[in-house]
């Protein structure tokens, strides 16, 4: 875990639910395009740049997805600051696969492998210190609540990603209308079997970790805690927007009800042992 202190993040809503609570957290993290200032001076592009750059790497409106899942009890974390100051999602050290492209917690170069910001190990070491703890910390805490009121919790890890390939991606493969991200420990054989059928209902072709694999948990309970399980949603971008302008077109409101359908399967479903592990 990176130091520094945990001052909270005036950019990251937690979202309560409107209806009787549900062991369920969708959790929104690249959905923001705000930039501090103070960040926005260290980032090498220009204005018309970093608008591009935002344009490719924003996993535009999945927080406009995940709209309906607080009236089927869900619990909303969702992201307004761009990845582009601090990823959450990546590890901070040696286990990101991505630090090879300078594009671990803290992006070097941009989605095209161009420089995005000098690579200064004391400023990466100073963003990481003031914006990665206290998302962690914030995350953890409603993980924690959440799991002392219902015994367990399912985070729905909610993304998008573009239909053609990026020169940044490390891996080439299927690119289906949904990928499901799943983890060895966290991603139980129910939790997946339900996203596709779900996603079957709503005629929806799924692949499992292609091209992007892994979900999101906390890293307190990461590995650790099965009582936390996590599934990450991947829609393909142009089945709901025009990836040139990141506008809106008839396809959102069928993937919102795809994943009001994935949050309303899972808060139904009866409690289910905890898994032990050695």
């Amino acid at each position: 875990m990176v130091g520094g202190s945990t001052v909270p993040l005036p950019d990251l809503e937690v979202v309560p639910p409107t209806a009787s609570p549900v062991p369920v957290l969708v959790h929104v993290p690249h959905a923001g395009t705000r930039i501090p200032p103070s960040v926005r001076s260290a980032i090498l592009l220009d204005d018309e740049a970093l608008a591009g750059e935002l344009l490719a790497l924003t996993d535009h409106r999945t927080d406009v997805l995940a709209d309906g899942v607080g009236r089927l009890g869900a619990t909303r974390v969702v992201n307004r600051l761009s990845r582009l100051v601090v990823d959450p999602e990546r590890f901070p050290d040696e286990r990101e696969e991505l630090a090879a492209r300078g594009m671990g917690a803290v992006y070097t170069r941009g989605h095209a492998l161009e420089p995005l910001r000098r690579p200064d190990a004391e400023a990466i070491e100073r963003l990481l210190a003031r914006y990665f703890p206290p998302y962690a910390a914030a995350v953890t805490e409603v993980t924690e609540r959440l799991l002392a009121t219902h015994g367990r919790l399912t985070i729905v890890d909610l993304h998008s990603y573009p239909s053609t390939r990026l020169p940044y991606e490390l891996h080439d493969g299927p690119r289906p209308p949904l990928c499901v991200g799943t983890d060895p420990f966290h991603t139980p054989g129910w939790l997946h079997t339900l996203v596709t059928d779900v996603a079957a209902a709503h005629h929806l072709d799924v692949a499992l970790d292609t091209p992007f694999s892994g979900t999101y948990v906390p890293s307190s309970q990461y590995r650790r805690d099965g009582r936390v399980t996590s599934v990450m949603l991947e829609f393909r971008r142009d089945l709901y927007l025009d990836e040139a302008t990141a506008r809106p077109h008839a396809g959102e409101a069928r993937l919102a009800r795809v994943v009001d359908a994935v949050v309303s399967a899972i808060g139904s479903k009866p409690g289910r042992p905890h898994r032990a592990h050695g």
